[in-house]
C-alpha cells in the first residue's frame, strides 16, 4: 500500500463525507481527490517522475493536504518545509534534496524568491499567487498559479505505477552538526506506523482529529495519514495564539480527539478557559514532542476527563511513534513511555545492541518497519544511529520488571523547545558571529510551557559591549523564532575541563541549583 492511498480507498468509499475542516468551511473526500489528481497530472506532464523531490512551502489547509497527496500520486517524493524560515535555510534543504519543484502560496516569497535564485536545479514553482512575475525573472523556473491547475486540470488518476519500498518523504530534522539531516521515509515506514496508530488509539471512520500541530512536523503528519487512512475528518486551526477560539473549534465541530506537546497543555492548563468547557464527543487526547511533567499529566487527566489521556513517544526517524502508555496504565505509571507500539520492538540496550535487564540504564534502541532508511545524502550521521539492525534513539532510559519505559535523559546536545528539535551548535555559531561574543554555550533548561527553553551563556569580547538586547536582536535576523534563546546569562568565564571543553553539565547543575 502506498500513503495516496489513504486518499483514494477514503474518496472511493466516501466520496460526500466531510474529510477536512478549514476557516469554517468542509471539503469532502471526493473534492480532494479530484483537486489532488488534477496536480498530480500537471507535476507529471512537467516531467516530475518517481523519486523527484517536491518540496512543500504551506501552512497547514485545504491546499496542504491536496498537494502532499498529489506530489505522492505521481511517485514523487514530498520535501516537508518549516515555515519557519529564512533565505538560508530554504537556500539549504531545497539544494540538499534536490527538489525539482515546489508548491507554496504567497506568503512565504520574501524568503523563496532570492533562495529559488540560488537553487538552479528547482525548476517547476506551483504558487498560490496572482502576480508570478518576480518568479518569471528566474530564469530556471517555470511558474504556475495553482488556481490555474485547480480550475483547468484533468481530473483522472496519474495512474502512475509504484511500491511501497519507494521513498514517499524527507523530513529534515535538525542534527548534531547544526545542519538539518533530512530523514528518509517510504511508504512502508509510513504506512505501517499508520496502521499501528490507528491499532492502539482505536481509531474508525467516526473520528475527528483537532489539528494544530503543523503538518510538515512528523507528529502533525501522523494526524492526517491516521485519519485519511479510516476514513475520518481532520478539523484544521491554526490560531493556537488564541486558545479559547481552538476550544471553541473544538466543542463547534465535535472533534473526538485532540493532539499536542507539553506546552500546547500547559498553555491550554495556564492561558485558557478550558476549565469552563465542556466536550461531549471528546475521546481521547495524545500528547507526544518531549516529557511531559507527571504533575501535568494528572492535571490533564483531570480536566478533560472522561476523554483519556495516550502518553506516547517516538522520532521523526520512526515515521512518528515507538510507544505509548495505556490509558489504564497512567494512574500506576506516572512519567513512563509505556511499551512499544504494535509492530515495534523498543528495548534498552548496551553499545552492541545487546538488551539490558530491568532497571539497567542504557539507550533506548528500536527495530520495525517504520524505520527510517537513513538520513538524505548523509551516510556518516546514518551510522551513527542505524547499526547492529537498530536504531539508536540518542535517548538514554530504561525498562521496570513490567517492561515500562521511562526516559532519564539524553545523549545528544539537542534542545527540545515545544516539540521542535534545535541544535545546541547552530545557535552557539550564530551567537558566536558576533564580535562582541568571546565564547558562548547553549543549553536546554526547564520550561512549564515548552518543555526546554534555550538559554545562553555569554562570555564578551575584551573591550566590547554587548547587552541581551543587542543578541536577540542579531538572532532574530538569522534564526527561526524558535530558535532564539529565552534565556542570556553573561559571564566572566565558561566552566572548562583541562583540556578546554566546556563543561556544560556544571552549568546545568548550576541552573538546577537555582531552582
Amino acid at each position: 500500500m502506498q500513503v495516496n492511498q489513504f486518499l483514494e480507498q477514503s474518496a472511493q468509499k466516501y466520496p460526500d463525507k466531510p474529510a477536512v475542516w478549514y476557516q469554517d468551511q468542509w471539503m469532502t473526500y471526493g473534492e480532494i481527490e479530484e483537486l489532488a489528481n488534477k496536480v498530480g497530472n500537471y507535476l507529471k506532464e512537467r516531467g516530475i517522475k518517481r523519486g523527484d523531490r517536491v518540496a512543500l512551502l504551506y501552512e497547514n489547509s485545504f491546499d496542504y493536504i491536496i498537494n502532499y497527496y498529489a506530489i505522492l500520486k505521481v511517485g514523487g517524493v514530498t520535501v516537508a518545509l518549516n515555515t519557519e524560515t529564512t533565505v538560508d535555510s530554504l537556500k539549504y534543504l531545497l539544494n540538499n534534496s534536490g527538489a525539482r519543484g515546489i508548491i507554496t502560496n504567497r506568503r512565504f516569497s520574501k524568503h523563496l524568491v532570492p533562495a529559488l535564485r540560488e537553487a538552479p536545479e528547482l525548476t517547476e514553482v506551483i504558487i498560490q499567487q496572482d502576480d508570478l512575475s518576480e518568479y518569471q525573472s528566474i530564469s530556471h523556473c517555470v511558474p504556475i498559479q495553482l488556481k490555474e491547475i485547480y480550475r483547468n486540470g484533468k481530473s483522472e488518476h496519474p495512474g502512475v505505477r509504484c511500491i511501497d519500498i519507494d521513498l514517499a518523504s524527507i523530513v529534515y530534522t535538525s542534527g548534531s552538526t547544526g545542519k538539518p539531516k533530512g530523514v528518509t521515509l517510504t511508504h512502508l515506514n509510513i504506512v505501517s506506523n499508520t496502521r499501528s496508530i490507528v491499532q492502539y488509539l482505536e481509531l474508525t471512520s467516526e473520528d475527528r482529529i483537532m489539528v494544530i500541530l503543523p503538518f510538515y512536523y512528523i507528529y502533525g503528519k501522523s494526524l492526517l495519514n491516521t485519519h485519511f487512512y479510516v476514513g475520518g475528518s481532520c478539523v484544521i486551526d491554526n490560531r493556537f495564539a488564541y486558545p479559547n477560539v481552538i476550544l471553541d473549534t473544538m466543542k463547534k465541530t465535535e472533534v473526538t480527539g485532540f493532539a499536542g506537546v507539553p506546552s500546547t497543555f500547559m498553555i491550554l492548563l495556564n492561558k485558557s478557559a478550558v476549565r469552563n468547557y465542556k466536550f461531549p464527543t471528546l475521546r481521547y487526547l495524545t500528547q507526544a514532542g518531549g516529557p511531559m511533567a507527571p504533575a501535568v499529566q494528572k492535571e490533564v487527566v483531570e480536566v478533560f476527563a472522561p476523554a483519556k489521556l495516550f502518553v506516547m513517544y517516538g522520532a521523526t526517524e520512526a515515521s512518528a511513534r515507538l510507544s505509548y502508555l495505556d490509558p489504564r496504565d497512567l494512574p500506576r505509571k506516572w512519567g513512563s513511555i509505556g511499551k512499544p507500539i504494535p509492530n515495534v520492538d523498543l528495548f534498552v540496550a548496551d553499545e552492541k545492541g545487546n538488551p539490558l535487564g530491568p532497571n539497567e540504564v542504557g539507550e533506548i534502541v528500536a527495530r520495525g518497519s517504520n524505520i527510517m532508511q537513513g538520513y538524505w545524502n548523509d551516510p556518516q550521521e546514518t551510522a551513527k544511529v542505524l547499526r547492529h539492525g537498530l536504531y539508536y534513539t540518542g535517548d538514554i532510559g530504561k525498562m521496570d520488571e513490567e517492561g515500562f519505559l521511562y526516559v532519564v535523559g539524553r545523549s545528544k546536545d539537542m534542545i527540545k523547545v515545544g516539540g521542535e528539535r534545535v541544535s545546541a551548535k547552530e545557535v552557539e555559531e550564530t551567537i558566536l558571529e558576533m564580535k562582541e561574543v568571546h565564547e558562548v554555550a547553549v543549553i536546554g533548561v526547564d520550561d512549564e510551557y515548552l518543555g526546554e527553553a534555550i538559554k545562553a551563556f555569554i562570555v564578551p569580547t575584551p573591550g566590547k559591549t554587548v547587552d541581551e538586547n543587542m543578541v536577540l536582536e542579531y538572532c532574530r535576523q538569522k534564526l527561526p523564532s524558535y530558535k532564539i534563546p529565552k534565556h542570556i546569562q553573561f559571564m566572566d568565564n565558561l566552566p572548562k575541563n583541562k583540556s578546554g571543553k566546556v563543561m556544560k553539565t556544571r552549568l546545568k547543575e548550576m541552573e538546577k541549583q537555582k531552582s
